[in-house]
């Protein structure tokens, strides 16, 4: 069971213009549950939670112009939507649904109260210049597994749009409008027994072949001991994850860094990575995992922060070769 965040811990939750002492959620009209919450440092909203969107049109996450995230999930008290703001020092959140409670509990971990940016020290004149640009990036942790995982997996060996597709489909079909105001046309992801019962024939239509939905059924079905990593240690986590056959270090890897907020989870096996940190470290388009990993050596401990900052950075190798080809699965 989550920790309750308390006054002690600059926590505030209120329900409505009530302030709620015991930290506890309370009605917020219409339907909604609020909390605000102080942070103890800078965080910027998109850059921390960006990560969790899957492509511009994920029918799980929305920004909107005010600046709001809103954000669909499966908790494990049920669906639930989640609209996150800054108000001066303080986020503000409101949730619907019976997953309410469970999602402004969650908050200040969402949002990186577990995460020590103190910990990181550039190595590189690029991150420097990245970490200095950024003070308000923070690892994101839903302590949410198997909503990280599958994405993840229909993102193996395909290209990112053909992933991002494939996901829409499949929780447009299968999972439920979200809870809370419909003007946003949120959904919410479908249930693991529902993802271990989607027909062969909905798989293919969506784009994912046998091996990915395979191991996604793999995985829906043991998902209580899925979710049981988002409270293990990182080596722990890991294992878990790839004992099931189709989760390799890769898929792992990508998953707990927004999971478990994991600020050491470096991803290997991936296509363009390990080019994209040795174009930006040390002029290497070429380099491989081998090359990657001893450049962020400096980064032991922190080697996703260092990554996500060159990311950020955007200083990315010319591109040379073709794209990935796109796959034929589930085209006429």
């Amino acid at each position: 069971m989550a920790a309750r965040f308390d006054p002690l811990n600059r926590t505030t939750v209120r329900g409505g213009r009530t302030p709620v002492p015991d930290g506890t959620p309370r009605p917020a009209g219409a339907g909604a549950k609020a909390r605000r919450w102080t942070p103890d440092g800078p965080v910027d909203l998109g850059i921390t939670l960006g990560p969790l969107r899957r492509g511009p049109a994920d029918p799980t996450f929305r920004t909107t112009p005010d600046g709001s995230v809103w954000r669909a999930s499966q908790t494990p008290q049920g669906p639930a939507t989640l609209r996150v703001s800054r108000t001066g020092a303080e986020i503000a959140a409101e949730a619907w649904g019976p997953g309410a409670d469970w999602l402004l509990e969650q908050l200040p971990a969402l949002l990186g109260s577990g995460d020590d940016p103190a910990a990181f020290v550039p190595r590189h004149r690029l991150v420097h210049a990245s970490h200095r640009r950024r003070p308000g990036l923070r690892l994101t942790r839903t302590g949410l597994v198997l909503e990280s995982l599958i994405p993840v997996v229909l993102e193996q060996k395909v290209t990112s749009d053909e992933a991002y597709r494939s996901w829409r489909r499949l929780v447009r079909q299968y999972g439920e409008p979200a809870p809370g105001p419909h003007g946003l046309g949120l959904y919410v992801m479908p249930a693991a027994r529902t993802w271990a019962l989607i027909p062969s024939w909905d798989w293919h239509r969506a784009g994912v072949d046998a091996k990915r939905s395979g191991t996604i059924v793999r995985a829906a079905r043991v998902a209580p001991r899925i979710e049981e990593a988002a409270a293990m240690e990182p080596a722990a986590a890991a294992a878990r994850l790839e004992a099931v056959p189709g989760i390799g270090p890769w898929t792992s890897a990508e998953t707990l860094q927004r999971s478990n907020g994991d600020p050491d989870a470096v991803t290997t096996g991936d296509l363009h990575l390990p080019g994209i940190i040795g174009y930006a470290l040390a002029g290497d388009r070429d380099a491989d995992d081998a090359v990657m990993l001893e450049l962020l050596a400096p980064y032991a401990g922190q080697r996703h922060r260092a990554a996500r900052l060159i990311l950020l950075a955007g200083r990315t190798p010319p591109r040379r070769a073709p794209r990935m080809p796109r796959s034929d699965i589930g085209r006429l």
